[in-house]
């Protein structure tokens, strides 16, 4: 496929951090073809199967886990780079990647973590992925982290848009080979946003309504799940309702995608860019939602806070699971050597120690800090359901 002028060439990328041997026969693979494969390989991108996306992992095999949907997220995100002239690994790469960084019970636990790490400087999911995949996976023999390509790093950082204020975790990378933090991200980046909105969006009613928190009666409610629902019966009048769920959600993932599409080569004409250093140049996000799909994306997550993610046994889960992070964090404070050896703080000092937990509790998956809660501190009373 040829690439649009605008999409990122992995033949003028601007390399690694690190130079590395290239004696090794590693297949005919480009720069970003082999950035994905190493997240794909990666121990943070296997331990995502076992990570809460909204419900808490172990109770529920039907429910998506941080793994699930960062596939989902990369399908949707290839369909639009494809169909843009964009480069599909990049794309992809970022995708896989978006979420390597999220601890365990989701958003739950990062706010226990964010909390519980506030004196030194807090814990921030995106930034850490980009710690884990610089610093902390090092599985090759001469530095630290994947040594992705700058693209790709740069992608992930910003991949929602310019960071003016970086936290320390970001700074640290940012200064070891700037990323151009207040610069926009590349058109690949941009897609992988949108897709993660336009999956999370209508994977979530998916699990909502199957979890029982979500009727259809309730969702016809809003616009735009009606104006699909309306269209699948017209294609479908003799089905079950039942049977013609999975179709809503397939339908409106369709018509958003669309939608950014219709959108994105709207904006794309009308900023003139010419190349992936004109995109960054922008000034403005040119990957995304029309004005009316934008209305309606925000009136469909006001409705899913309401509904799913701020439900009464969502809830429960959730202050249970914070309740375990907390737990864990303040067993580690007190004693660090109940930490494994080769993640015990390498500085004297209160910050370096924080971070250092922080860094060994946001990589465990749910039930690794279920089982290590109930070894260190006590029984994990984790309610039935979600």
């Amino acid at each position: 496929m040829t690439l649009a002028p605008f999409a990122a060439d992995p033949s003028r990328s601007r390399g690694r951090r690190y130079r590395e041997d290239d004696r090794a026969a590693r297949g005919p693979r480009d720069l970003f073809q082999r950035d994905r494969d190493r997240i794909i390989h990666s121990i943070p991108f296997r331990r995502l199967r076992h990570k809460t996306q909204v419900f808490v992992a172990p109770d529920g095999d039907h429910f998506r886990v941080r793994l699930t949907h960062s596939l989902e997220v990369a399908q949707i995100g290839r369909t639009l780079a494809r169909a843009l002239g964009l480069n599909e690994d990049l794309t992809e790469a970022l995708c896989l990647g978006h979420d390597l960084g999220h601890p365990p019970f989701g958003h739950a636990g990062e706010d226990a973590l964010q909390e519980a790490m506030a004196e030194a400087g807090g814990f921030d999911h995106n930034a850490h992925s980009l710690r884990l995949l610089t610093r902390l996976e090092s599985p090759y023999p001469r530095h630290p982290g994947l040594n992705l390509s700058w693209e790709t790093l740069e992608g992930l950082a910003k991949h929602n848009g310019p960071v003016a204020e970086p936290g320390w975790a970001l700074q640290e990378i940012d200064g070891d080979w700037p990323l151009e933090l207040r610069t926009w991200p590349s058109l690949e980046a941009q897609v992988a946003a949108i897709a993660d909105d336009i999956a999370y969006d209508n994977h979530d009613i998916d699990d909502g309504l199957r979890a029982g928190l979500l009727s259809l009666e309730a969702l016809l409610d809003v616009p735009i799940v009606s104006g699909s629902w309306t269209a699948v019966r017209a294609r479908y009048p003799d089905v079950p309702e039942q049977r013609l769920l999975p179709e809503l959600v397939r339908d409106q993932i369709g018509r958003m995608v669309n939608d950014v599409l219709e959108e994105s080569r709207r904006r794309i004409a009308d900023a003139g860019v010419q190349s992936a250093e004109d995109v960054r140049a922008a000034g403005r996000m040119l990957v995304g939602f029309s004005p009316g799909m934008a209305a309606a994306e925000r009136r469909l997550k006001r409705f899913l806070h309401a509904q799913m993610y701020n439900a009464a046994p969502v809830r429960a889960v959730k202050a249970q699971a914070q309740k375990v992070l907390a737990g864990l964090f303040a067993a580690y404070r007190a004693d660090p050597q109940l930490l494994p050896p080769e993640w015990r703080p390498k500085e004297e000092g209160t910050v370096a120690s924080i971070r250092a937990i922080g860094d060994f509790v946001a990589g465990m998956t749910d039930r690794y800090a279920i089982r290590r809660y109930e070894a260190l501190v006590g029984p994990a009373d984790m309610p039935e359901g979600f």
